[in-house]
């Protein structure tokens, strides 16, 4: 690429100014040396990272020395194995990397001296005779490293060199970017895969919101934007909060971590990648501050089902679900590694110190100074399995390296040297580029009998076991495995428990789900997070996020997830509504029906013809329909009844006030007539009486007939009329289909000649006082104006109601009770 130049010159300043001076001073880098037909490079931690100016501290067991030694266990069978590269030995040259990359950097130079060209024609010794430099050893591969960064330092060396280099642990998804780490292959999948085992299991305790923590680097940061990308992409998963943990600390850092944990308290859910000693002081923080239980974290391969991030810490780890790629104990590295000792295991060269830290021992070491404490080693100590060995060391993992190494120079040695006893030339030396090919299309069965393979980007297939820390769990405590990931998730939710011993999965959610009838009100830019909003009024929830109006005639269920029929309702006999006005207009058909009864039977005495009888039946006809038209009003609505109600509620009043309109007007003109001329005025006979009142009700019945046709009559139901703001009260009102308009038009007639006949009672007020009909009248249209004058503005100035329709009635009723008075005798 573009890079490599500058690059390949800076190595090589690099490797005059660090190999060159180690050459003169007859030096080797501090390694480990096995000869082979074919060299390995080996790159393990050893060592943890030193402090500030220091490059190593103190030794690791089982992420170091564990690990080391099964590459040399897999050496050791790999060379006694008769099948696999017969008559070839494979050795090797195993760094301490320190867990730190840039020492990684300058160690793994030693694997590429061999393809440096150094010009030495200059260099001579004391006596002037060219210095005998003995030639590197040429290494074809390399084991390793163990933590991501370190490995991305090396693979870019190894790259221009075309090195191929398999790690064991190496877990980034960086690393599958064939484009830059062209030469790099695993035998652990990335954490993309991991990534998405996590996403699953969240997904399946019902998570939608759940906080991120990374350690500082490569593993941890490229493992969380590979969850959260994946999570974004698969939708229906937020991220409340993604912290970062320094690569130093300071004072009272992870406390303030928690604190912005509990910013966002409903995301219980952490999703962790970092290391041991930050998931430790994680831990520790949460108990501080009194939040055991509270956070359920769900650990990555880094955490997996190792005993040391919990130690004494153990109630807050209660719960939490680690990943760690599908793994098994190898039986026969057991027995190797227990076996070992000072005696038979020096090819090791860092043994002496292992067995020092293990068994609290000191060992004479020149330059070492031990505390005076310590007892002397004997050297009769013996590794106990339980206490030295812990398959979470990766020991699987390791071998499968080493192995996938061997079978690819197996196949390449097949294909170069069919037949060939040893390395033939086309081998000598190993072409990287080709050996690549070979590596990336091995397959066979591991050490723990999975099948070990590399796809395009040199990456394994992913297969994790799922575990669960449970302290409650009386039968077997501790981690236990509750499910797999190969691909697709199988997780056993029935075996989970959580903090007390609770099967019941935690919460980790924004917002819970919303009650029937709420509808979502989204917070923007956090899709899991919404508030919940009732469909008031008349509405209902339409779906998750919308609420909608009932139609007119329909009313929420009492959960609004749906609208039901209005119940309709009509003005029942049983009604105060309805009992009152009955009460009066049985009253007033008793009273009228009694005044016609005694009409009928003095029809042919003197004080019956002079009050004018033809006449005073009809206005008794007219108060009798007023009071009748009481009970067609309380009657149920049908086509019959509106008709019957448009025909008598105002052919009622108007046959009454016809009949006293004809009587006042035959006063005012017969007297107004004998002031001027002493022969009587037309018209003022019993027959044309008859006459003029029957063409002034025709006009009334014109007018109804008129209406029927424009208008049939018809029954609606009302829904506006009882549509209170509980919509529980809201009922539907059966009623004739008659305005307010149209009902003070079928009245406007009976208005009109109720107005003319004042104002002929008023003219008839100066009768002589023996003429007594013409007062009464009077009297009774002046009451009759005044009801008439204060029920208009109420009827209209009211809202609309089914009692207000009795309202006109219960008007009507009382003018017929006054207008009765007249009738006197």
């Amino acid at each position: 690429s573009d890079s490599a130049p500058p690059l390949l010159f800076w190595l090589l300043l690099l490797a005059g100014l660090a190999g060159v001076p180690r050459a003169q001073k007859g030096t080797q880098p501090h390694s480990i040396k096995i000869e082979g037909d074919i060299t390995l490079g080996g790159l393990f931690p050893v060592h943890s990272r030193g402090p500030a100016g220091v490059a190593c501290g103190e030794i690791k067991k089982e992420k170091g020395i564990h690990r080391m030694e099964a590459m040399l266990y897999a050496l050791d069978q790999i060379n006694s194995d008769p099948d696999l590269l017969p008559n070839i030995t494979l050795g090797a040259r195993i760094l301490d990397t320190c867990a730190r990359d840039t020492y990684a950097l300058e160690q793994s130079l030693t694997f590429v001296q061999a393809l440096i060209q150094k010009d030495n024609s200059d260099v001579r010794c004391s006596n002037g005779e060219p210095p005998i430099i003995p030639e590197p050893e040429r290494v074809v591969g390399v084991i390793g490293a163990s933590g991501s960064s370190v490995s991305i330092m090396v693979a870019n060396v190894l790259r221009l060199f075309a090195i191929p280099q398999i790690s064991y642990a190496s877990t980034a998804p960086e690393l599958s970017d064939n484009s830059r780490y062209e030469f790099f292959s695993r035998v652990v999948p990335p954490d993309s895969y991991q990534a998405q085992a996590m996403v699953d299991i969240v997904k399946a305790m019902g998570w939608n919101y759940v906080s991120t923590l990374a350690s500082e680097g490569n593993y941890g940061e490229s493992g969380v934007e590979a969850f959260v990308q994946i999570s974004r992409e698969t939708g229906g998963l937020c991220i409340a909060q993604s912290i970062k943990i320094p690569r130093e600390p300071k004072l009272g850092e992870f406390d303030k971590l928690i604190n912005r944990l509990m910013e966002t308290s409903n995301a219980r859910g952490v999703i962790i990648f970092a290391n041991e000693d930050d998931i430790k002081r994680v831990l520790e923080a949460s108990k501080k501050a009194n939040l055991t239980g509270h956070f359920v974290f769900v650990g990555s391969d880094s955490w997996g089902a190792k005993s040391s991030p919990i130690q004494d810490l153990e109630d807050v780890a209660e719960g939490a679900v680690t990943i760690l790629p599908k793994r098994a104990s190898i039986d026969g590295f057991d027995q190797y590694f227990i076996s070992r000792s000072l005696e038979n295991n020096r090819r090791n060269i860092w043994f002496a110190e292992f067995w020092e830290d293990d068994f609290k021992c000191k060992l004479t070491r020149p330059g070492v100074k031990y505390d005076s404490s310590r007892r002397k080693c004997t050297g009769e100590e013996r590794i106990s399995r339980e206490s030295s060995y812990e398959q979470e060391g990766k020991v699987q993992f390791v071998i499968d390296a080493v192995y996938a190494m061997a079978h690819a120079i197996h196949s390449m040695h097949i294909d170069l040297c069919p037949g060939y006893m040893g390395i033939c030339d086309k081998m000598d030396p190993v072409e990287g580029r080709m050996l690549l090919q070979y590596i990336r299309s091995v397959n066979f069965n591991g050490s723990a009998g999975t099948g070990v393979m590399f796809n395009e980007n040199g990456d394994a297939p992913g297969r994790y076991d799922i575990f669960q820390y449970q302290i409650s769990n009386v039968t077997n405590p501790g981690y236990r495995v509750i499910g797999q990931w190969t691909n697709h998730l199988r997780l056993n939710e029935d075996e989970m428990q959580w903090n007390g011993g609770d099967v019941r999965i935690p919460d980790s959610v924004c917002s819970f789900p919303c009650e029937p009838g709420e509808r979502k009100k989204m917070v923007k830019g956090v899709p899991c997070c919404w508030h919940c909003e009732l469909c008031d009024g008349y509405q209902y929830q339409l779906d998750e996020f919308n609420c909608d109006t009932c139609p007119m005639d329909m009313r929420p269920l009492v959960n609004r997830t749906g609208c039901r029929p209005t119940p309709i309702i009509k003005l029942e006999w049983s009604s105060p509504w309805a009992i009152i006005p009955v009460f009066l207009a049985i009253l007033g058909i008793l009273a009228t029906s009694g005044c016609i009864c005694t009409f009928i039977r003095f029809n042919d005495t003197p004080i019956v013809r002079a009050s004018g009888r033809e006449l005073s039946y009809v206005l008794l006809t007219g108060i009798f329909l007023i009071y009748l038209i009481t009970f067609l009003m309380i009657a149920e609505p049908s086509s019959g009844v509106c008709a019957s109600r448009r025909m008598l509620l105002g052919l009622g009043m108007c046959i009454s006030y016809s009949a006293m309109l004809t009587k006042t007007n035959r006063i005012y003109r017969i007297f107004e007539q004998g002031k001027v001329a002493v022969s009587p005025p037309k018209f003022i006979s019993p027959g044309s009486q008859l006459v003029i009142t029957f063409i002034l009700i025709s006009v009334q019945v014109l007018a109804v007939f008129i209406w029927f046709g424009v208008d049939p009559p018809h029954t609606i139901i009302d829904y506006e009329e009882q549509k209170p703001p509980n919509p529980e009260f809201a009922r539907g009102v059966l009623k004739c289909d008659m305005s307010d308009l149209s009902l003070i038009l079928c009245l406007s007639w009976s208005i009109v000649l109720m107005i003319t006949c004042t104002v002929y009672a008023i003219k008839s007020r100066g009768v002589p006082e023996t003429f007594n009909e013409a007062k009464p009248i009077g009297f009774t249209m002046y009451t009759t104006c005044i009801v008439w004058l204060a029920f208009v503005p109420i009827f209209f100035g009211t809202a609309q109601s089914t009692e207000k329709v009795w309202g006109a009635e219960v008007g009507s009723a009382m003018w017929s009770v006054a207008g009765s008075d007249r009738q006197r005798f």
